[in-house]
């Protein structure tokens, strides 16, 4: 896939690129305050969100176009680029009137096909970066799908951003990471720059300087956080925010390690078998778990411990599907 550099003018070329800005663009004073604690920082590209597509109805969604005049002043006041999420041709109509630098595109919509095409469709012969977040499900095909709809509308500075996937699983993340999916994507696309977006993986503060870290070590070309000048009374996300302080403080810390060339495919392949493992592991739990309620259940009914047929039923279908996937049955 033939692609151009996302980087803006004056922006530091050194992994990582940073994006930071707060969840919800909620006011005018907000925005800016936040922006100045950013641009005091070095932080040269501002997110925030416009239009938010909440998982149920009644939560803030967003102060829509309203807002658009209030990131260029970030432009015109502080020089920052900005970024903003768009969901609909309309939206990028919109942004593009009022000068927005950087677009991208939600899990929720990445998930959709149509939305998709009709975002590449209202973008087509306009080359602004796009930023292409994964799908909410685990989906890579319909990652790439999506990134193709937007390389075909005529974009060649496209990016990827992760940002986990959602699962019933919440016990640490809040959208599991499944590291080896963006891997996968790299290997498939291999100048492809991959954005990581910590604040939703995590869900809570506390987890994005580990995220950021990790997400280094597996040579992310940057990171986009969620970053508020008054987390705890954000009106969306507070929990996943962090203030500019706390930002500065964490890229700070991070350590970017030197890719040695000749290493760097054996090191993917290995994580990637970390990860693979990691899920076994889950998998495997799951299935004790559910093996031990069975267990229980024929204890209560008085129902012998091995039954032949079943147990014939599933050796034989194991070993076809095993068969199928390219390993031998035996």
């Amino acid at each position: 896939m033939e692609l151009e550099s996302i980087l803006l003018p004056g922006v530091d070329t050194k992994r990582p690129l940073i994006i930071a800005g707060p969840c919800s663009a909620e006011t005018e004073e907000q925005v800016m305050e936040t922006a100045r604690g950013l641009a005091s920082r070095g932080i040269k590209i501002f997110r925030a969100g416009i239009w938010k597509p909440r998982t149920k109805p009644g939560g803030f969604e967003g102060m829509g176009a309203e807002a658009l005049p209030w990131l260029q002043r970030v432009q015109s006041e502080l020089g920052m680029y900005t970024a903003v999420e768009v969901a609909t041709a309309k939206h990028v109509r919109e942004c593009l009137a009022h000068n927005v630098d950087i677009l991208w595109i939600g899990a929720r919509t990445s998930a959709n096909p149509f939305a998709v095409q009709e975002i590449a469709d209202a973008l087509e012969g306009i080359n602004i970066p796009v930023l292409i977040k994964n799908p909410v499900n685990p989906d890579l095909d319909l990652w790439i799908g999506a990134i193709e709809r937007i390389h075909n509308a005529g974009i060649r500075r496209i990016g990827a951003i992760h940002r986990g996937f959602s699962t019933s699983d919440k016990k640490i993340y809040r959208n599991l990471p499944q590291w080896h999916l963006p891997i996968e994507l790299h290997r498939q696309l291999p100048n492809l720059p991959i954005i990581c977006d910590p604040s939703h993986i995590g869900g809570k503060r506390e987890l994005i300087a580990p995220l950021c870290q990790q997400a280094m070590d597996l040579n992310f070309d940057g990171l986009i956080i969620e970053t508020h000048i008054n987390p705890d009374k954000a009106w969306s996300d507070a929990a996943q925010q962090v203030t500019p302080e706390v930002l500065d403080f964490i890229l700070n810390t991070l350590v970017i390690r030197d890719t040695i060339q000749t290493t760097e495919n054996m090191s993917a392949l290995r994580r990637q078998i970390d990860e693979l493992d990691d899920s076994l592991l889950e998998l495997l739990a799951r299935r004790m778990r559910v093996s031990t309620e069975i267990g229980q259940y024929k204890k209560e009914h008085n129902m012998p411990i091995l039954q032949a047929q079943r147990y014939d039923e599933i050796l034989l279908k194991r070993i076809s599907q095993a068969e199928q996937m390219g390993m031998d049955g035996e």
